[in-house]
């Protein structure tokens, strides 16, 4: 599965249950090599948001087992990478329906995840808090 291309050129692709990330740079720099973000034996449900906070990328996926035949996600996934996207934090949710909406503050340095009255917080001092 292929995508979202944001405005940092930002290419999330996937290949047996592993989802990665790979980015260039603004001027049509060289694809980075893919970096792992969360691996699963399990397929996605809908696909895989993407969204740029200046250099902090925010990535959020639902996965399960069944998902194609329309039952609900297992596996619901919220992603920040900053920089060079190196590396990720992740937080793993389970059983739960998918994050709806992501934003930021203090030019990407807080990131907030929320659906309905769930919220999952990251600071880039402090990781994932709820």
């Amino acid at each position: 599965m292929s995508c979202c291309v944001s405005s940092t050129g930002i290419l999330a692709s996937s290949g047996r249950g592993a989802r990665q990330v790979q980015h260039s740079g603004p001027e049509g720099d060289r694809w980075t090599r893919p970096r792992l973000v969360y691996g699963t034996k399990t397929e996605a449900c809908q696909g895989i948001l993407l969204r740029a906070f200046g250099a902090t990328v925010t990535a959020v996926a639902d996965f399960g087992l069944y998902c194609s035949d329309g039952e609900p996600p297992t596996e619901s996934v919220a992603a920040v990478g900053v920089g060079s996207l190196g590396t990720w934090d992740h937080h793993l949710t389970r059983n739960f329906d998918g994050w709806e909406r992501v934003s930021a503050g203090d030019g990407g340095a807080e990131i907030t995840f929320r659906r309905g009255s769930s919220t999952l917080r990251w600071s880039r001092t402090g990781g994932f808090s709820r």
